[in-house]
């Protein structure tokens, strides 16, 4: 198993050892330090076996030369027994049938050689080509519940804030009232007391 998949199987049972948001079964609660560790390391991990495995393709070309020198190499042999065998006056004509059934053996070979070195490559190229979507799939699908987790803490931040908003803006309401009923008291008062003091000035008149 590659550091990628050991990564990605990490990030998976972290995942599934969260806890679940209040009254959902979907959203879960993530701690970010974790989750951003391994999502690092995974974004680091994934350009090296990228590159590995398009070594592996780019060696298919290597394979297919090695094929064809082999098949080369076969039909030079097979020919050089045909000339050995033609020299010979006596057994001309079955030099000649024998030359040809050499030759057609050593072509079937030979193609039979490369038909197995493009069968080869192609499998490896697949099998790259699947394993490098599978895991872009299951990053996918973390950063998609790292989206969800974010989504959803923002929507309970701004609750939040709206409730204490509300609770401020009630107490500003009550306090309004308090501050226009208060001046008209004051009034009052200061008319009781200049009620008092003229009527106190007659009487020393």
């Amino acid at each position: 198993m590659s550091r990628i998949e050991q990564i990605i199987t990490e990030i998976e049972d972290y995942i599934d050892s969260c806890k679940f948001q209040p009254l959902s079964n979907t959203k879960i609660l993530v701690n970010k330090e974790e989750i951003e560790e391994l999502l690092v390391e995974l974004r680091l991990r994934i350009p090296e076996e990228i590159k590995k495995y398009q070594k592996i393709i780019s060696n298919q070309d290597a394979i297919l030369q090695e094929a064809r020198s082999q098949a080369d190499a076969m039909v030079a042999e097979a020919t050089a027994q045909t000339n050995e065998l033609v020299n010979e006056h006596e057994i001309m004509q079955r030099a000649y049938a024998e030359a040809n059934s050499i030759i057609e053996q050593a072509n079937a070979q030979a193609q039979q050689i490369v038909d197995n070195a493009v069968t080869e490559a192609n499998n490896i190229r697949q099998g790259s080509v699947q394993y490098t979507d599978d895991m872009l799939r299951s990053l996918q699908t973390i950063i998609k519940h790292s989206m969800e987790g974010a989504q959803s803490r923002f929507e309970s931040y701004m609750s939040s804030m709206q409730s204490s908003y509300d609770v401020v803006s009630s107490n500003r309401n009550e306090l309004a009232g308090s501050v226009v009923t208060e001046p008209e008291e004051n009034t009052g008062a200061e008319a009781a007391a200049a009620a008092t003091q003229a009527a106190s000035g007659e009487a020393a008149e």
